[in-house]
């Protein structure tokens, strides 16, 4: 199982978060979604692509960086 760090940019509150996370657990592949909205990040376990995950961020309305 491997993990995918994202720093994601224009989270500004726990709904953000939220929202963030449940985009993110949709991933067909994905085992578990950490958000983190101090440090801008999310950190992904599953066996998934990363352009699926900037995709489901991006389709949220927000946006990965790096």
């Amino acid at each position: 199982m491997s993990q995918t760090i994202l720093k994601v940019e224009g989270m500004t509150c726990n709904h953000c978060k939220m929202r963030t996370e449940k985009a993110l657990q949709s991933v067909s592949g994905v085992e578990s979604v950490k958000v983190d909205l101090a440090a801008k990040e999310a950190v992904v376990t599953g066996d998934v692509e990363r352009a699926s995950l900037v995709k489901a961020v991006q389709d949220a309305g927000y946006t990965v960086v790096e």
